[in-house]
């Protein structure tokens, strides 16, 4: 059932107030020091001094003024940030206090409001097996709000499982390529329970900063021994019937997500991508300390 409005702004006000709560303690400094802007731009020209660079006189002006001035350039500062999100059935799950794309909207909100702090364009992008709803970059406290609301009013359970509905990784990375031409930062937000997208990944990585925060709950990582379980796929709607209790059942399921989760890694490797890995079972500002504090390292190199 669609989410009422009441619902929905209750549920935005709640996210809200968690997320703002971290942004000053959380990433005030880190925000800004590990992304940064395009590089300089032109500020504006004024009379040459003694110890100016020479490289730096403007010519044309000059020639008009009759006597020397130089360019003086800042740094710019203004980012894009677009937030690529899996709206996917299989964001329903969740064996903890809250379900994968609960974890995944505080985490964007987290991130949307530091942009947002910092004066960043910030846009959205939600997919599952096609487009949902695309809101290009926007400045402003008002324009992140209302992609905060967009984003709590999705329901993955809308979308009927059928045997095709699978999560596109590469057809989201492929939209991004298509609507934003200038580089962003771009975080891609999954369990990425999908292939096939290795290629693109590069490809989007290659003309932005793309960054994989990937969503995992425990009980996809291991089986407790609880007996018989039927274990349906939210996006297909298949269901097998499991029993638990078999230790070569439960091994053969952990060596699965295992091999699952090292390809993964392995493919943001080849392709140059950050992980920031989160855990519905975790407090997700431990996993952002460790990700801004890798990135701030590889800044100061």
């Amino acid at each position: 059932m669609p989410l009422e409005v009441a619902e929905i702004l209750r549920k935005v006000r709640r996210i809200q107030i968690v997320a703002s709560r971290q942004v000053d303690d959380l990433l005030a400094g880190a925000y800004r020091s590990v992304f940064k802007g395009r590089g300089m731009e032109f500020d504006e020209v004024r009379e040459y001094a003694p110890g100016d660079d020479v490289r730096t006189i403007d010519w044309n002006v000059t020639a008009r003024a009759g006597h020397a001035y130089v360019k003086r350039f800042a740094e710019e500062r203004e980012l894009t940030v677009l937030f690529a999100v899996d709206v996917s059935r299989s964001g329903i799950f969740g064996s903890q206090d809250g379900s994968k794309l609960d974890r995944t909207m505080e985490v964007a909100a987290l991130l949307m409001l530091s942009a947002q702090k910092n004066n960043d364009k910030v846009g959205l992008l939600l997919f599952d097996h096609g487009i949902r709803g695309y809101f290009p970059p926007r400045k402003g406290r008002a324009a992140t709000r209302r992609l905060i609301r967009e984003l709590v009013a999705v329901d993955p359970a809308e979308a009927e499982p059928r045997a095709d509905a699978r999560t596109d990784v590469a057809g989201a990375l492929e939209y991004v390529c298509r609507v934003q031409r200038r580089r962003a930062v771009v975080f891609v937000l999954s369990d990425f329970l999908d292939g096939g997208f290795e290629r693109a990944l590069r490809i989007a990585n290659a003309r932005h900063d793309v960054i994989a925060l990937t969503l995992a709950d425990p009980r996809e990582l291991e089986l407790p021994p609880v007996g018989f379980v039927d274990f349906e796929d939210p996006e297909t709607g298949e269901v097998v019937e499991v029993d638990t209790r078999h230790p070569e059942v439960r091994a053969l399921f952990a060596a699965g997500a295992s091999a699952r989760a090292g390809a993964l890694q392995a493919a943001f490797r080849q392709s140059g991508v950050d992980e920031l890995a989160v855990r519905t079972d975790q407090p997700y500002s431990a996993s952002l300390h460790r990700f801004f504090r890798m990135r701030e390292r590889r800044v100061a190199r």
